[in-house]
């Protein structure tokens, strides 16, 4: 009897503690962003009213959309270290592109770097190259790229920009159109990841690779199109850096993109082994990842530790909410 008791015991725990799991899934972002702006609040009183939240969404607007393109990657088990130069050198191309192609220009930019995606995910479903490996080294390359194509230089938007601009200095109930941009794709993401065929697949593959070939699902080509979303989502963001800033620079804004892009989608859910995202509660984790400057001056803290708090929230979230049952595998 008390061998049964204490299975039963046991089993109860276990159920208490996967809840426990999925609730924090659910709403654990949203509640490190609140009890973080209740934060900065508390310590800085004229934050909220001297257009605090505009300034932050504005600066999660990029991080935002890198996430997004980053949870999608991790989405299928793997991880794409090069989506953020991405992002810097398709703002670059927008900048050098919108005066001879006008309209048409942000248009080019993204199908080109979608494209950029779409090779990466080949390369990787083909060869099977671990993504880790081939996208540190094709971030390499595209970083490279937005150097040999600025010349090393700011490039400026000198005709053209207003449509694009426009984006950053219009808003909606004083939030700019730029982080109104993210919602609308973390949004339509989340719609299909939940309820198309494709979405579906993706997810299965990260949560049991061998499984989704043995229901023939097309591994490869989800694959590819992961990655391709990724490079979709980087365009995207390199649009909202020149909405902001008008210009493009390797070393301005957008340059260092890729730790707060990963933090935003860990902060928001996005299991580090794959299988798990909402791209909706990656909407918090940006917004939480762009009060960390705001937050850490709040408290005195140097801003040269910023990324030593990044860093720092990887670990403990990845620790606390990877799987560690018999049955899974850290990829």
């Amino acid at each position: 009897m008390n061998t049964t008791t204490l299975s039963l015991g046991e089993s109860s725990l276990q159920k208490f503690g996967r809840k426990a799991g999925k609730a924090w899934q659910s709403f654990g972002p949203l509640v490190i962003f609140v009890l973080l702006f209740a934060m900065v609040c508390g310590y800085t009183p004229t934050f909220l009213g001297n257009g605090g939240f505009t300034i932050v969404a504005a600066s999660a607007a990029p991080i935002l959309l890198v996430a997004l393109g980053q949870s999608m990657v991790l989405n299928i088990g793997s991880i794409d270290l090069s989506n953020a130069a991405v992002t810097l050198l398709g703002a670059i191309l927008l900048a050098m592109t919108l005066q001879p192609l006008a309209g048409a220009a942000p248009f080019v930019v993204l199908a080109l770097v979608t494209l950029f995606g779409a090779v990466n995910g080949a390369i990787f479903a083909f060869t099977q190259v671990p993504s880790f490996a081939l996208t540190l080294g094709t971030f390499g390359v595209f970083q490279s790229a937005a150097l040999v194509v600025s010349g090393a230089t700011t490039v400026y938007v000198t005709a053209n920009g207003d449509s694009v601009q426009s984006l950053y200095f219009n808003n909606l109930f004083g939030v700019p159109y730029t982080f109104v941009l993210g919602v609308v794709v973390a949004v339509l993401a989340w719609l299909f990841l939940r309820f198309t065929k494709a979405g579906r697949g993706m997810t299965a593959i990260g949560k049991n690779e061998s499984g989704a070939i043995f229901s023939g699902i097309r591994t490869k080509a989800l694959k590819v199109s992961a990655f391709a979303i990724s490079g979709f989502m980087a365009g995207l963001a390199g649009v909202t850096i020149i909405a902001q800033a008008g210009c493009a620079s390797p070393t301005g804004l957008g340059s260092d993109l890729l730790l707060p892009g990963i933090t935003a989608a860990i902060v928001g859910g996005t299991s580090i082994s794959g299988g798990q995202t909402n791209p909706v509660n990656v909407i918090f984790g940006a917004l939480t990842v762009a009060l960390v400057p705001i937050a850490t001056a709040a408290l005195g803290i140097e801003a040269q530790a910023q990324s030593l708090v990044y860093g720092a929230v990887i670990i403990v979230i990845v620790a606390l909410t990877l799987s560690r049952s018999k049955n899974s595998i850290v990829k």
